[in-house]
């Protein structure tokens, strides 16, 4: 069929979705390491060698988990 266009398979829309959400997790992971509230958790942390050690992605993850117990409490 000449000039007719194919949609998206579904694995070729997971892919897609997946890809997207991966960019805003990433965009997002790097607005709240860029936050004051950030720093200074991070800072408070800094001489635990095992932490200095952590990526930034389980470090933001450690960071909102923390904070949403905090508002919960």
């Amino acid at each position: 069929m000449a000039g007719s266009t194919s949609l998206p398979s579904e694995g070729d829309a997971q892919v897609i979705r997946l890809a997207a959400e991966i960019q805003v997790w990433d965009s997002l992971k790097r607005a709240i390491a860029d936050s004051s509230g950030f720093r200074s958790w991070k800072m408070e942390r800094d001489t635990d060698k095992q932490v200095q050690e952590l990526s930034l992605d389980t470090l933001v993850h450690n960071y909102l988990r923390e904070t949403l117990e905090t508002l919960a409490y």
